[in-house]
């Protein structure tokens, strides 16, 4: 009896699928070919398609797809349709493109029981424009110069614990200082002086709640998101307390919370405690992880670059000769050889691997060899800074560090056109905390430099690829001296 039903089972569904078979090869047959002239698709399995190549890791398939398939392709990850776009000359409707043709919102869904409801992108784009205009003008230069005094502050009392000499692990020691300089520049004075243990302990709760498995499952009932969302209901609550104490006091604050409760939409309503409490969380996550792996880089690439190092320790000297010990908004300003370093170490490690939306309506691209390709409706757009920063027809040796790329005359990121360097993204999406970061990095940096002699004693860094986040892998450990540049 049992054989007889197995025998069923197997009778229809190899009808099922013989049915199908008969109707595809049919639908080929008689149905119009579509004059679309699609990108080349990437080989895959059949129902899963590219998902295990794609599983392996993004740059990897891109490292073998690309020099195959071209600046333009699609991945199929089982029922969804990837198109990426590498390089500047088919990228621009990427970043040029508005929300209505290409979205952000449905493919960072995954971020909302993060920042919570009601910011970002769980508001229709209208409201996050509004709430995208509170954090430009709580990155205005006025407001900048008087974070960056308080950047200075903690960089001097961090290092100042250090002794004579000794051995630390630098990307600890610089994500703990960029969690406090952030801490006070952004979340407020509150935190940074009282509570900044137990907000630091909930942020980290909430950071390790957002997985890789989180991007396709947000809710999905594992303890780490348990642990994310009861850290965003205490973080909520610890906010709102701090709101109502400043506006009972009358007091306020030079810092983004202060700016975020100043804030009010185009028809006069203010800032809710929750929208607030979102849009610090989505300011701490966009720029947390990003300074303190650009900071780290930054230093293992002086440290291994001797040219480099020489040239930015000559620049603090003649700074020094310019304006004594002072640092300030406007003379990190004039430090366009810090820059370029921590520029080029951007290139070559941007935090954010891939960048996504989804395609609300069709578009062509054209290849710099003159390819046309449609790109149709549905698709999810994809590029990546990482392989995209590292093109050799943009730029010069592209696997080598080499921050003179950047210098007047040479200029390589602006060389093949508007998009040639996307660290900080581009166009309507480009990154608005870009200003805020080179003056985090600029300021720890200036201040390492001007007190301190290093040597790398640990193997170069490798890149970590499993993170969200893509930074530095394992511990970077140098020894350290504590030295005064001459001013004379």
């Amino acid at each position: 009896m049992t054989g007889d039903t197995d025998n069923k089972f197997l009778n229809v569904g190899l009808l099922i699928i013989a049915t199908l078979l008969v109707a595809k090869l049919i639908s080929a047959l008689i149905m119009p070919r579509s004059q679309k002239r699609l990108p080349p698709v990437m080989k895959g399995w059949p129902l899963i398609g590219g998902l295990i190549q794609f599983l392996k890791g993004p740059i990897v398939m891109l490292r073998e797809e690309y020099p195959k398939l071209g600046s333009v392709f699609t991945v199929n990850l089982v029922n969804r349709k990837i198109t990426f776009l590498i390089g500047p000359e088919v990228s621009a409707h990427f970043f040029k493109a508005s929300e209505v043709d290409l979205s952000q919102q449905e493919v960072y869904q995954f971020n909302v029981p993060t920042f919570g409801p009601g910011v970002v992108f769980d508001v229709e784009y209208s409201v996050r424009q509004e709430q995208f205009r509170f954090f430009t003008e709580a990155l205005r230069v006025n407001k900048l110069k008087g974070y960056v005094d308080q950047m200075v502050v903690e960089a001097e009392g961090y290092f100042s614990k250090w002794g004579d000499s000794g051995v630390v692990d630098l990307k600890y020691e610089l994500e703990h200082l960029i969690i406090l300089t952030a801490s006070r520049c952004l979340l407020g004075r509150e935190v940074r002086d009282k509570l900044f243990d137990d907000v630091s302990a909930l942020f980290h709760d909430l950071d390790n709640g957002m997985l890789p498995v989180s991007v396709l499952f947000p809710y999905l009932p594992i303890p780490a998101h348990r642990r994310r969302d009861r850290a965003r209901k205490k973080l909520a609550e610890i906010f709102e307390n701090i709101i109502n104490s400043r506006k009972l006091a009358s007091k306020s604050e030079n810092d983004m919370l202060q700016c975020f409760i100043d804030s009010k939409y185009k028809d006069g309503r203010p800032t809710t405690e929750s929208e607030i409490t979102g849009l610090l969380i989505a300011a701490l996550f966009a720029g947390q992880h990003t300074s303190s792996i650009t900071s780290t880089w930054t230093g293992a690439y002086l440290l291994r670059h001797n040219e480099y190092l020489s040239a930015v320790l000559e620049e603090q000297k003649n700074l020094m000769k310019k304006h004594g010990n002072k640092v300030d908004h406007d003379i990190l300003s004039e430090m366009d050889a810090l820059y370029r370093c921590i520029k080029e170490a951007l290139r070559l490690h941007p935090p954010l691997i891939m960048l996504l939306r989804s395609s609300h309506s069709d578009f062509s691209v054209t290849t710099r060899d003159g390819k046309e390709y449609d790109i149709p409706k549905g698709h999810i757009v994809a590029t990546s800074p990482a392989f995209a920063n590292r093109l050799p027809h943009v730029f010069k040796d592209p696997d080598s560090y080499d921050p003179d790329r950047f210098a007047y005359g040479r200029e390589e990121d602006k060389a093949a056109g508007a998009f040639s360097y996307i660290s900080f993204g581009g166009g309507r999406h480009g990154c608005l905390g870009e200003p805020f970061a080179y003056l985090q990095i600029k300021a720890i940096w200036s201040h390492l430099l001007r007190n301190f002699e290093f040597e790398l004693i640990s193997p170069f860094p490798e890149i970590d690829w499993n993170a969200m986040v893509v930074g530095v892998k394992d511990k970077v450990m140098v020894r350290y001296k504590r030295r005064e540049l001459s001013v004379n």
